[in-house]
């Protein structure tokens, strides 16, 4: 991913949390900017040794905060993928995508969304306000096959 669109994604993070009544302090921002070099996928400890490869002074509860927080506000979401800990995803436009391996536990991120009509389908028929969703399909891979 080059600079430009890192910069794009780390403002409209900013964006969301300003409009939100959040600040975006010095920490957050080394801590998103972290996460969106990471490709959005990585586990708390996993990022905050990303953020001290910058910053040291950023303390392990400020990114689990941040990390929560940013899950409050529906921009990321923790996946259980038989680590233990959790893996944060970018939820890019309301929505993530993985295919995983119950062999050898590839996980595969795909773009492709045909969800959209379903979403709306399910929300008139619960009356209930879709704000996005995450998707995963398992299988085997090719080498697994």
């Amino acid at each position: 991913m080059n600079k430009q669109s890192l910069d794009t994604r780390l403002n409209n993070i900013q964006s969301v949390l300003q409009q939100k009544g959040y600040r975006f302090t010095s920490s957050r921002r080394k801590i998103v900017w972290a996460l969106l070099r990471c490709g959005g996928h990585i586990a708390a400890d996993d990022l905050l040794e990303v953020v001290h490869e910058t910053d040291t002074t950023v303390g392990r509860m400020t990114v689990y905060r941040t990390l929560e927080l940013l899950s409050e506000l529906g921009l990321i979401r923790p996946v259980y993928q038989g680590t233990g800990a959790a893996h944060y995803i970018l939820l890019d436009g309301g929505h993530h995508h993985h295919l995983i391996c119950s062999s050898c536990d590839a996980v595969f991120e795909f773009d492709e969304c045909g969800l959209q009509a379903v979403g709306k389908l399910l929300a008139k028929r619960f009356n209930f306000v879709v704000e996005g969703h995450l998707v995963e399909f398992y299988g085997r891979c090719q080498n697994c096959q």
